[in-house]
């Protein structure tokens, strides 16, 4: 189905992106970026506001739109600018200032490296950095990399004159500059490990460089070396503070192809990203709305369509990043790497920059998806009329509540309850249970714990109760909520059981009405009133296990408080009521304990959890 313009505009998200404006023939007459694309694209069709001749003309040849979300506006910036400089819409030209951007120059190429602030990226050996935005943020940047890092900011000729007079500039004596021009100043090893480490800070290997500048302040302060274990400490301070880089602003000299894509059932969007020479410059998208909905294998879907993309004659990069691995993958690099005559490398990055970008492209698929395949929100009314009819209840669903038990092999066995009006999810009416007269894993009893409890409590307070009740489950928990059901009168409660496949948790099979467990109900895949029951029975899911888990690290954080010796259930109640939490307690001084424990209590508690702290860390 083709969307129209107004339906484009009704389901745009309110997330930072660029936008592309086409005419009737489908051409690019305008590209902008916004913080919100949903505020900033319908304000061209408000009627209300005030427009130039210049933009009514744009309007008027407004035929439909794309939009690619970002994470943030910046990267929405440079998008933009790439995506101009590709298509030159015309409008552009007009309305906007299609400007260069400025970016950092280290140039490697140089005996003695220096970096500064240019407009101009030229193939000659340097390493490029940016774009940086805004504009004064580069030059911002350049004067602490000289200030933390002491590179030198003079050009060759000045250089060369202060090395021959024996002296250094008036930059060494305010602590800008090293002194490289001075071998009893500055040696080359330590000016090339300064311009390493500016390298690493540029090229976003924060971590590495903070490992790299700990390992040398130790070393330097074993041997007594304060001063400079001291300038090593500042330097860290430095890379925290610029260690901020954005996935679309690395220039590289590789052109990298990132897929992404996001699928519920047997309907699937995928998006391909295309990068030259380090700049996102354009996608193409592809739906399938006929998958298998069970044994669908990520990899082999990739596989299979990367070899369709790339040998029909489309353009081959030299990289292809996929969001999963394949057992053929190898294969297909090789056939690739024939047609292309260079290597091609297939990867599929599990952290850094790289995944960062496909996490990305897939958010944009996810959208895609939404507005392919959900374009229309549904008329809960008919909906809830529809599963009326479906399930045979005496009345409109207005209100559904939902049950599912939680525990691992019957520790921290608690339900979680959640509530639907209307088609809506009203989370201030969600409740917790702590089942607290069952013994073991029994999903059963809890069941019917939980619900009787839940409807006891409403009658015993004369609130209304609900028109269906969920619960997660076969015909023993179905049968365990009926028994708490009739315990309290409720017979003409309609209760409805979610029956899973045995071993699947995301998928549903069908479903028990009370009373007539022996005729299950089977819903089409693509039926509302499923999409609906998904909806509230994953809800449910999350919220019970959100609270056993929550249960556990309680339960397994008190045991390890009161494993200390002298801790008592007393002193662990003090602390929780003066700190607020156990969390706050583990991270707490000596000096911020002594209050309410005494000293040698307070040391053992520090002692305790620093210990607990060593004995986790990673080798």
């Amino acid at each position: 189905m083709v969307m129209t313009l107004d339906e484009r505009l009704k389901h745009l998200p309110a997330e930072p992106g660029v936008y592309l404006h086409k005419n009737v023939r489908g051409e690019i007459i305008y590209i902008g970026k916004a913080k919100s694309l949903r505020n900033r694209v319908r304000q061209y069709f408000q009627s209300s506001r005030a427009m130039d001749a210049k933009t009514q003309e744009l309007v008027s040849r407004i035929a439909d739109l794309e939009f690619i979300v970002t994470d943030n506006e910046a990267e929405a910036l440079i998008l933009e600018s790439n995506l101009i400089k590709l298509h030159k819409p015309r409008y552009n030209v007009m309305l906007k200032d299609d400007k260069a951007y400025p970016h950092l120059k280290l140039t490697l190429q140089e005996q003695i490296p220096r970096v500064f602030r240019t407009r101009r990226i030229e193939k000659d050996g340097a390493a490029y950095y940016g774009p940086f935005l805004p504009a004064a943020l580069a030059e911002k940047t350049v004067r602490l990399i000289n200030r933390e890092f002491q590179l030198r900011t003079c050009t060759d000729e000045v250089f060369e004159l202060y090395r021959r007079a024996g002296r250094p500039c008036m930059e060494y004596q305010i602590k800008r500059c090293a002194g490289p021009c001075q071998k009893d100043l500055c040696t080359t090893e330590h000016y090339r490990e300064a311009v390493e480490d500016v390298r690493m800070l540029l090229e976003g290997r924060d971590r590495e460089l903070s490992r790299s500048l700990e390992q040398r302040m130790t070393c330097a302060s074993e041997e007594l070396r304060f001063e400079q274990a001291a300038k090593y400490r500042d330097l860290l301070r430095t890379v925290r503070a610029l260690g901020e880089n954005q996935k679309m602003m690395a220039t590289s000299d590789l052109d990298v192809d990132i897929i992404g894509y996001y699928r519920e059932r047997h309907q699937l969007a995928l998006q391909l990203f295309t990068m030259r020479e380090g700049r996102i410059i354009g996608r193409r998208e592809f739906f399938w709305e006929d998958l298998p909905v069970d044994g669908f294998n990520p990899g082999e879907f990739l596989g299979e369509v990367i070899t369709q993309y790339y040998t029909i004659g489309n353009y081959i990069p030299l990289e292809i990043h996929v969001p999963a691995d394949w057992e053929d993958l190898g294969l297909l690099e090789n056939v690739l790497t024939g047609m292309r005559g260079q290597r091609i490398q297939i990867l599929d990055p599990q952290r850094g920059k790289k995944r960062d970008l496909i996490d990305l492209v897939g958010k944009n698929a996810r959208l895609a998806f939404e507005q392919r395949f959900r374009v229309i929100q549904p008329d809960w009314g008919k909906v809830l009329e529809e599963m009326q009819e479906i399930f045979g209840l005496p009345g409109l669903p207005q209100r559904i509540e939902s049950f599912d038990i939680s525990n691992i092999q019957g520790s921290e066995n608690v339900a979680g309850m959640v509530v639907c009006e209307g088609g809506e999810l009203k989370k201030s009416d969600y409740r917790k249970f702590i089942i607290r007269t069952v013994e073991g894993a029994d999903d059963f009893a809890s069941m019917r714990e939980a619900v009787h409890r839940r409807y006891s409590r409403l009658l015993r307070e004369e609130k209304a109760l609900p028109d269906l009740v969920f619960i997660d489950g076969g015909k023993g928990q179905l049968s365990a909520a009926t028994a708490a059901l009739l315990d309290l009168g409720l017979v003409d409660l309609p209760m409805i059981g979610i029956v899973k496949p045995r071993g699947r948790h995301e998928q549903i099979s069908h479903f028990l009405v009370k009373g007539r467990e022996d005729e299950p109900i089977v819903l089409d895949p693509t039926a509302p009133v499923l999409r609906l029951v998904q909806r509230i029975r994953d809800e449910t899911h999350r919220y019970a296990v959100a609270y056993h888990r929550h249960r556990r690290a309680m339960r397994d954080f008190t045991s390890e408080l009161t494993s200390i010796p002298g801790v008592g259930e007393k002193l662990k109640e003090r602390l929780l009521r003066n700190f607020g939490s156990l969390r706050r307690v583990a991270t707490a001084t000596v000096e911020e304990l002594r209050p309410f424990v005494g000293e040698r209590q307070a040391e053992r508690i520090v002692q305790h959890f620093r210990e607990i702290g060593e004995d986790g860390k990673e080798n």
